[in-house]
């Protein structure tokens, strides 16, 4: 036996002494740390980014902390999550797509190595208590089974705690539930007043409960809940708020939500409303009966979004309650732009459009009241996608910027003060680890377990705190996602889109064309964030240059 002891052993126990190991201990005032990851949220859907949506909490937080305006995410779920809780490109964590479309190759196998440590196991080793609420999606398909492999799960990435599910996206009333290792049933029915998200918050506010009635360590709260992923289902009385709001339709809605955008300070100077695409009709060109419905289904979105706003805040407010939120990080980010995954019509049933099944306008329509219930599985149309990803003109699984630009959101009163202020520099969601490490003073672990760690390629922006105009620390950063492929460098974009099989954009673009058919596009996003002016014909040298690196 080779352990050590630093008490002494005697002939009695009245000569020896004992002694036991130090347990790991966070720095001298280390933080709370609390990460928020919405799902499907636009950049333009929180009130403090321009929506007339209820967002109470977020805005206060915003209000109090700082607000980014050049946050970028991968443009889709497991991609992304992968960046924010390892500090490595999504690529080089295997998960260039969502786990359940995993090949067989290096990047897309979503089997994340065990070099690329989580920041749960980091914190976790370094005296933290660590908790993962909602959604996971960060296990192979292969093993998320009760007779699965379990080391890739939450609890055995770092996360002493774990209760949401595993997949990409669950029933808000009857979810797919999980319970650290096994499976469970919701605690209610959706007659009684279930919802998942009140279920998160719960839950939530327990495991801290749980921790303050034995431990003052500090604790590291992952909050990821299903919204507003679709099927988009939230209690009745947070619809019925929104009934009739969206009734002038998504151009005028998005005219609307720019001028809020622009009047705050949340675009650079000279940002411009990027136009309509031809593939997204005009409001005015939509039959009665399709404004009726499309109208309806942002309702549903709005009222679900509110809903996961409040629920957040109850866990905010409990935080504050022990008197701890002045000492606590919190960050507030969704993982991808907003989804047009309900396709041109929206849906009833989202499972239609990744079945390549058409959409039923009569069937839409007669199952109007059931949108946002247990009845229904609904996703909105395409429109009210762009429309939240103002003043962009794209969404979720492309590389232009309304696919990768999303809201952030920075908390923390003993660090920051309360600032209220907007930041522009341009971050990435690989900085998020390296920002949260550097800030509580850990320096990154050569081993964890045994295992040699990888490069963190993320880089801190954590002097953006203090500096609005400081130079942003991560200059050049590539994408890819499904083929569509693009590059940032201090200002600049390049950016080739290839579209989708089973998205028809009507205008004559083939999902199949080689790639090095594909037409790059380039922009100054410094100066065009919303990538209006595509500068490939009058910036030849510029544009060969950035496709060369």
């Amino acid at each position: 036996m080779n352990q050590k002891f630093g008490g002494t052993i005697g002939r009695t126990m009245e000569d020896s002494t004992p002694w036991w190991p130090d347990p790991e201990q966070a720095p001298d005032g280390a933080p709370n740390v609390v990460l928020v990851l919405l799902d499907d949220v636009g950049f333009a859907q929180f009130g403090c980014y321009g929506s007339d949506i209820a967002t109470p909490t977020f805005d206060r937080l915003a209000g109090d902390g700082l607000r980014y305006s050049s946050f970028h995410t991968t443009a889709l779920c497991s991609p992304t999550r992968a960046c924010l809780l390892t500090g490595r490109n999504h690529h080089s964590n295997g998960m260039a797509r969502i786990v359940e479309q995993a090949v067989g190759f290096p990047g897309y196998n979503a089997t994340i190595p065990h070099e690329n440590g989580f920041l749960s196991e980091i914190l976790r080793n370094n005296g933290y208590a660590t908790f993962a609420l909602g959604k996971w999606h960060l296990t192979p398909a292969t093993d998320m089974s009760a007779g699965g492999r379990k080391d890739r799960w939450p609890l055995g990435r770092g996360f002493e705690r774990f209760y949401g599910f595993l997949g990409g996206e669950t029933d808000q009333f009857h979810p797919d539930l999980y319970h650290d290792n096994h499976q469970v049933d919701p605690p209610a029915t959706p007659e009684e007043g279930y919802h998942l998200t009140d279920d998160l918050a719960d839950m939530a506010i327990r495991y801290i409960k749980d921790l303050r009635a034995v431990s003052d360590r500090p604790f590291f709260c992952y909050f990821a809940p299903g919204a507003a992923h679709a099927p988009h289902q939230a209690p009745a009385d947070f619809i019925e708020r929104y009934r009739g709001r969206f009734d002038q339709g998504w151009d005028a809605w998005r005219e609307q939500v720019f001028e809020r955008q622009a009047a705050s300070g949340l675009l650079p100077s000279g940002t411009r409303l990027s136009e309509r695409p031809s593939w997204v009709p005009a409001w005015d060109d939509c039959s009665a009966d399709e404004r009726r419905l499309y109208a309806r289904m942002m309702e549903v979105y709005a009222g679900m979004l509110e809903h996961t706003d409040h629920c957040i805040g109850r866990v905010v407010d409990f935080i504050e309650s022990l008197g701890e939120l002045d000492n606590t990080v919190v960050m507030v980010m969704s993982d991808n732009g907003a989804s047009a995954e309900g396709g041109p019509q929206g849906s009833f049933n989202e499972l239609y459009f990744f079945n390549f099944e058409p959409e039923s306008l009569e069937e839409n329509l007669a199952r109007i009241d059931d949108l946002g219930t247990s009845r229904a599985y609904n996703h909105y149309p395409w429109g009210w996608a762009w429309a939240g990803n103002t003043p962009f003109k794209r969404w979720k699984r492309e590389t232009h910027e309304g696919g990768v630009t999303d809201p952030l959101i920075v908390h923390w009163p003993e660090r920051l003060g309360r600032p209220g202020e907007t930041r522009h520099q341009y971050l990435h969601a690989i900085d998020v680890v390296p920002t949260l490490l550097a800030e509580i003073g850990i320096t990154p672990p050569a081993h964890i377990a045994g295992v040699a760690q990888s490069p963190i390629e993320g880089v801190s922006f954590a002097p953006t705190f203090d500096d609005a105009d400081v130079p942003a620390p991560h200059v050049t950063q590539y994408y890819e996602m499904m083929g569509s492929r693009a590059l940032y460098h201090d200002g600049w974009k390049v950016v080739a889109f290839h579209p989708l099989v089973n998205v028809d954009y009507g205008d004559g673009r083939d999902a199949r064309a080689p790639f090095d058919q594909d037409d790059w596009e380039l922009y100054h996003v410094a100066e065009d964030p919303s990538e209006i002016d595509d500068l490939a014909a009058v910036e030849p040298d510029k544009l060969a240059e950035m496709i060369d690196r």
